[in-house]
């Protein structure tokens, strides 16, 4: 049964190590379009953090990342799947939903043939070191088993400290250390490629939530 398919997977924010109200929970589900205004806010908060002058770019940022996550999410490939983490605070109103996470999953063509793909891996500053990201991960990589692959690549920038030691704690390993003209030429950090072999248990799957 595909990962992105039929029921729900409901985790208690204590068991992804959130301080939080008695009641709260999070939950991880396929993405919609009408989650694309919200994810565009924590994709460009992720990514495009306000600073100094540029903060005035960054409606401009978030409409085009919109625009591309709602073409992607429009014209998704068998292969392609985008995630999204929701934070569920119960009311006596109902239970109104935040968007703190999300990420995205897709197989890639390169040298040695087809290869799933993990990228815009995002949480929001006030939910990370809390597990979210871990969970949007372990996801991923019940997806891409579902798929009939045995490993997983992602990319990170070396400079990005937080994220390497999520990745290599989560069981990537380096693969390769890019170098581009950029690099020399920008003195930009290095793009590190990472995989991970896959070894999850059929028992250990289940869906997420549409």
């Amino acid at each position: 049964m595909n990962l992105c398919g039929l029921s729900s997977f409901l985790s208690n924010a204590s068991q992804l190590g959130e301080t939080a109200p008695k009641g709260c929970q999070t939950t991880i589900r396929k993405a919609q379009l009408q989650d694309v205004k919200k994810l565009a806010e924590v994709l460009t908060q992720s990514f495009h953090p306000h600073s100094g002058w540029l903060s005035v770019l960054q409606p401009l940022l978030q409409l085009s990342v919109s625009e591309d996550l709602r073409s992607r999410l429009r014209t998704a490939a068998p292969h392609y799947c985008c995630l999204v983490a929701i934070y569920i605070m119960p009311t006596a109103t109902g239970e109104p939903e935040k968007v703190i996470g999300t990420i995205e999953l897709t197989v890639r063509t390169g040298f040695n043939g087809h290869y799933p793909y993990i990228s815009n891996l995002a949480i929001l500053q006030s939910h990370r070191r809390q597990g979210v990201a871990r969970h949007l991960l372990f996801k991923c990589e019940q997806i891409a088993w579902e798929w009939g692959y045995k490993t997983l690549n992602l990319h990170v920038l070396d400079n990005n400290d937080a994220a390497k030691q999520l990745y290599l704690s989560s069981g990537y390993q380096l693969l390769e250390k890019e170098l581009s003209w950029q690099n020399w030429l920008f003195q930009s950090p290095r793009r590190l490629l990472l995989q991970k072999t896959l070894t999850i248990h059929e028992e250990e799957t289940s869906d997420v939530r549409p």
